[in-house]
């Protein structure tokens, strides 16, 4: 790789300030970064050496993201094969699931990356690694019949009005990703409701087939909604491991669990903020299931078990509830912040029935509120502190 190394360094000339190609040196940085470390180093000064910097950092999530792509590309080519009565073998589901899946990555990773190019250019900054994050987490937050078309104009809101217009990576308030499946979900609900959509590859061009999540939604008044889940042919165990219609990253539990592993394990993700998540869930769910005897909605006597268990909460608690752009920095705020995703996760999806899937909502909202959060506790330990300055 040295030639390489020695290649690109010959001609950071043409880039560098006052050079012909001045104006795309970001894109020379970019090439230059993802392949190497940076020429660029400190010169004088005291600084704070560590080993993790923003790459390295990002290049941690795309690895715990990992198993939630394999099994997010096994998925979707199992139900498509399932659907269409076809052999559903190991071989023949990856290769069906990645015709579904590669063009809709491809698609957020061009558009996106464009926009980001753009905005670098215009600021004259380099590229940030972010959206090497931001364009995985998107198709995978989508359900596998979402027209390209669609994610070409998800990701580029989520790119532009998400994170650009607020300065760029580090600078934004919500989270991109969940701002383009937001305004994928707000524009066009027909495709990203409670009813996905299975892909056949062969013969039919899709196949409608409700999700657990949407069953207990629509489940009719005065009855068991998680029997009505289990009738319709899911069980438990199958929400766990994630062999059921939905969204193409997010239905796997187990897989959620190994990322949230190495997250933890490497300090990259919070433990505090899925913990909270989670606290938060189980308590609202357990309130409204004594609730549930009293009413006749039949999603209020949803488990708590059952509520971890489908939809996308654990993706969503896992990857996008602890972006450390759009969360709060202190741990005593983490606590406070996933707890309140948690219980907003629930509220949404029992109280509005029309929009089942409420962790997206939940996340984004709370991402509005984490300043607010952070500042509140900031302020508490600053007066705990001043009696004792003397």
């Amino acid at each position: 790789m040295m030639w390489l190394y020695k290649k690109l360094v010959s001609l950071e000339p043409l880039f560098a300030r006052g050079g012909r190609l001045e104006r795309l040196y970001p894109l020379y940085e970019a090439v230059l970064t993802i392949h190497f470390s940076s020429t660029a180093t400190t010169k004088k000064g005291a600084h704070i050496r560590d080993g993790l910097d923003t790459k390295r950092f990002m290049i941690l999530v795309v690895i715990a993201l990992v198993p939630s792509i394999l099994f997010g590309v096994y998925n979707a080519g199992y139900q498509s094969l399932l659907s269409s009565q076809q052999s559903t073998s190991l071989l023949a589901s990856m290769w069906h699931g990645a015709l579904i899946f590669l063009p809709i990555l491809l698609t957020s990773y061009v558009v996106g990356g464009l926009w980001e190019v753009f905005f670098a250019i215009v600021r004259k900054h380099e590229i940030n690694e972010g959206f090497l994050v931001t364009g995985l987490l998107f198709p995978l937050t989508l359900p596998p019949t979402i027209p390209l078309w669609q994610v070409a104009l998800g990701i580029s809101f989520g790119i532009v009005v998400g994170k650009e217009v607020f300065g760029g990576t580090g600078k934004n308030f919500l989270n991109p990703a969940l701002t383009a499946r937001a305004f994928v979900y707000f524009s066009f609900p027909a495709y990203l409701s409670g009813e996905v959509w299975v892909k056949i590859m062969d013969g039919v061009e899709s196949f409608s087939s409700a999700t657990p999540l949407a069953i207990a939604a629509n489940a009719p008044l005065a009855t068991n909604a998680m029997a009505a889940i289990e009738s319709a042919g899911y069980s438990l165990w199958d929400c766990f491991i994630g062999l059921i219609p939905g969204s193409i990253g997010e239905t796997s539990v187990i897989v959620c669990l190994m990322g949230a592993a190495l997250l933890i394990a490497t300090g990259v993700g919070s433990w505090r903020t899925m913990l909270g998540c989670v606290i938060g869930l189980v308590g609202m769910a357990a309130v409204f299931n004594v609730l549930a005897s009293d009413t006749t909605i039949s999603f209020l006597g949803v488990s708590p078990v059952w509520h971890l268990c489908i939809g996308s909460f654990a993706f969503g608690a896992v990857f996008m509830a602890t972006d450390p752009v759009s969360s709060p920095d202190l741990n005593a705020s983490k606590w406070v912040y996933g707890v309140m995703i948690g219980a907003l996760t629930v509220i949404i999806r029992v109280i509005n029935p029309a929009y089942p899937e409420g962790v997206m909502l939940a996340i984004l909202l709370m991402n509005v509120f984490a300043p607010l959060i952070d500042t509140i506790f900031a302020q508490r330990m600053v007066k705990k502190r001043l009696p004792n300055v003397i």
